[in-house]
């Protein structure tokens, strides 16, 4: 009697976790649904204060998870919201408990075995049994120029993994994962600068992949280079929201003109803290809300103010900012002019979003990433024409302004794309089938 596989493969990212299972199919592998039908997860954990108001039950303390507990943040239950929880990995946190509300306290590593938990039991059920054993990706430093720092942090993701029930924690670096899938095709040795630009980072790695390479399960020494800097997906979307759905708001329009001097912009730190996700929900504070409703004077066109205090009274935030990545995915391909629709905030009211706004908005945070990537390469000791391939993964990577301007830096390399959301899981779940498929 063949025994049933009991290995998986796990992507615990920053920003969205995924899991991999063996499979029949082609790959010998698949993603496991998490939730809402996708195979992405954001690694997100909401603790409720209040266990009465919580729509989910369970053991205390009560939490939801992914989608769920952003949710919860957002529709504005007590509680405490927790994400990237992988950041607290080699540092003293891990160990030190937070507060949660309603009494209650949990460890940061406590956080994550919870999450780790809830996946592990998405892909048992799926997998039909248990699972017992598991690759997990890793950066390629947890903490960077600190080796026992980092030796610690996998140190800890391993425990929490055993913790959940694994016997066996093996893992691979998540650049190494992500070159998986191209070096399967590769018929002579290369040089690839994997470029993983998800929400919150933009990451490079150059790899040195091959035929020759591929049944080892080894692979540190084929990284020659990792490098990145801390822009990616939610600056975008600020940047975007910032351009073309706050000015009719009020952001950077004139006040007025005051005992003979010209008028100057209206304060623009609500601005700020409209478009950054994690502060939204610190404009809806009474006492702010009371400030916000003092700055009336300020306005030249009261309709900005009026606009303004709508959003906030009515808890907007979040939904303007989904409005934004809309609009920026939108144009992400190229597509002609997005208009965005702003009734929520007033009936009728409309913005409109264009490539070249888009570019215009970004220029910035593109330069810096554009050099994050030939700084990897210098760092390699190879110039940009040995690079055979850029392999793009990360959900930011559907943004073409972006794609050109890395691929128009690297002329050479031919432009391969892998699973925006899900490379790392896929190459961890080839690593895994290697590893155990046998024993």
């Amino acid at each position: 009697m063949t025994r049933s596989p009991d290995h998986c493969a796990i992507d615990f990212g920053t920003s969205n976790s995924a899991i991999a299972i063996p499979s029949a199919g082609a790959g010998g592998h698949r993603l496991v649904e998490l939730e809402d039908g996708r195979s992405t997860m954001p690694t997100a954990v909401f603790y409720f204060a209040d266990p009465h108001d919580a729509p989910v039950s369970g053991p205390l303390p009560l939490r939801a998870f992914g989608r769920a507990a952003v949710a919860a943040y957002v529709e504005g239950y007590d509680g405490r919201l927790m994400r990237s929880m992988k950041s607290i990995l080699g540092s003293s946190l891990a160990e030190q408990a937070t507060d949660v509300g309603g009494g209650q306290s949990v460890k940061y590593l406590d956080v994550i075995t919870g999450y780790l938990h809830h996946l592990k039991s998405k892909a048992e059920a799926a997998a039909g049994g248990p699972l017992r054993r598991v690759v997990m990706g890793r950066p390629v430093y947890f903490v960077d120029e600190d080796p026992q720092r980092d030796a610690q942090a996998q140190s800890a993701l391993e425990a929490a993994a055993r913790a959940v029930g694994f016997a066996d924690v093996c893992f691979q670096y998540e650049p190494i994962a992500a070159a998986f899938d191209y070096e399967q095709q590769a018929q002579r040795e290369e040089l690839v600068l994997v470029a993983d630009i998800g929400g919150g980072t933009s990451d490079f790695s150059v790899v040195r992949v091959g035929p020759a390479r591929r049944s080892r399960l080894e692979r540190k020494h084929d990284i020659l280079a990792n490098h990145g800097v801390h822009i990616a997906g939610t600056d975008f979307d600020r940047r975007v929201e910032l351009a073309a759905l706050l000015p009719p708001l009020g952001y950077r329009a004139l006040g007025r003109a005051a005992k003979g001097q010209p008028p100057r912009e209206v304060p623009s730190a609500v601005y700020f803290d409209l478009a950054t996700w994690h502060l939204i929900n610190t404009l809806y504070n009474p006492t702010r809300v009371a400030e916000l409703q003092a700055m009336a004077g300020f306005y030249a066109d009261p309709a900005h103010h009026r606009r303004l205090m709508h959003v906030v009274r009515h808890r907007l935030g979040h939904e303007l900012a989904a409005r934004a990545e809309a609009a920026k995915i939108a144009v992400a391909g190229g597509g002609s002019g997005h208009r965005i629709d702003l009734g929520v905030v007033e009936p009728g009211l409309s913005s409109q979003l264009d490539e070249a706004q888009a570019a215009q908005a970004l220029a910035a945070d593109l330069d810096r990433i554009v050099a994050a990537a030939r700084e990897t390469v210098k760092l390699a000791g190879v110039s940009p024409d040995d690079i055979s391939a850029l392999y793009f993964t990360g959900g930011s990577t559907g943004l073409r302004l972006l794609t050109d301007r890395l691929a128009a830096a690297f002329p050479a390399a031919a432009a391969v794309r892998g699973d925006g959301f899900a490379s790392v899981a896929t190459g961890l779940g080839i690593d895994a089938a290697r590893r155990f498929a046998t024993h």
